[in-house]
């Protein structure tokens, strides 16, 4: 068998956002995945891998280079790719572009959480974070919430009316504390070490993805806010010991393991139950989303050609 290529451009242009919702769902029917990562450092340069087994799918190994100075010399910080491997005798399938998985497993794997936690009737959703992954939440959103006005908060507000530019109809918030009262979602991908979000701007009926923080130390919402909402994840595994944003509060007893309602292998919990809650959903990514998101790239891939 031939290994396929796929690069981004050619890639992304046959995807859709609710056909990913629909196989990351596929994907969480399977066996639970079982995953590992690796990190290798030569400071101040990253070389990370993150590796899946989903019996029944295949294997995906995800390497990604981290060179802090390249930007300087004018070349990516960030270079990788994802290798993905048959289920049936484990030789390799496929080579597709790092940028174009990433992009597509993060923003999907918050988009699927909204579309069974967030209520079907929101239109005020706000992104906090004008980057590369604000934007592809933008677009994702747009697919499950076509009638929603969207508005953008960033620290640096000309970064902001950047991405203004760049989404046609998105609008710029100067006040972070309006700009989540107002909000029937809120979609964060800031990388902070001090949360940004206050549960005492939350108000019932409201839905709150939270996107940046990746390590031990980071946190985008407050205690109250955690204490206020349903709280969800994408995998107890990539989350609750790995991520500052669960991890912090259950080490301090702000909240109990118990308060985490269900991850997305278990989907008969992992619902709105009324349309007053606030509901809480952690982002953790994990290699199980990058091979469920590249199976689904292959496959479409694969139809088109």
């Amino acid at each position: 068998m031939s290994v396929t290529i796929i690069p981004f451009d050619e890639g992304e242009a046959g995807l859709d956002w609710m056909a990913l919702c629909a196989a990351l769902r596929a994907g969480h029917d399977l066996p639970r995945a079982e995953i590992g990562d690796t990190f290798l450092y030569r400071d101040p340069d990253t070389l990370l891998s993150r590796a899946a087994w989903i019996d029944g799918m295949g294997l995906a190994v995800k390497s990604a280079t981290v060179f802090p100075g390249n930007p300087e010399n004018g070349r990516p910080m960030i270079n990788g790719a994802v290798c993905v491997f048959a289920d049936a005798d484990g030789a390799l399938e496929a080579v597709i572009d790092f940028h174009l998985v990433t992009k597509w497993k993060t923003a999907g794997d918050s988009l699927y959480a909204a579309t069974r936690l967030a209520r079907p009737d929101s239109r005020d959703i706000l992104i906090v974070g004008a980057g590369t992954v604000g934007r592809s939440l933008f677009q994702a959103y747009g697919a499950a919430f076509p009638e929603a006005r969207f508005t953008v908060w960033n620290r640096t507000r000309s970064n902001a009316e950047a991405m203004a530019e760049d989404c046609a109809g998105l609008e710029v918030a100067d006040d972070l504390e309006g700009a989540v009262r107002a909000a029937d979602i809120v979609t964060s991908a800031i990388m902070s070490t001090e949360p940004l979000i206050r549960g005492a701007w939350l108000r019932p009926g409201q839905h709150i993805d939270l996107i940046g923080a990746y390590r031990p130390d980071m946190r985008e919402a407050d205690d109250e806010a955690l204490r206020r909402a349903r709280l969800f994840v994408d995998s107890y595994d990539t989350t609750v010991g790995h991520i500052g944003e669960i991890r912090i509060p259950l080490e301090a007893g702000t909240i109990a393991r118990s308060d985490l309602v269900a991850d997305h292998y278990e989907p008969d919990r992992f619902r709105r139950e009324s349309d007053d809650e606030i509901t809480l959903f952690k982002n953790g990514g994990g290699a199980h989303l990058d091979l469920m998101t590249s199976r689904y790239i292959l496959d479409t891939w694969r139809a088109r050609h």
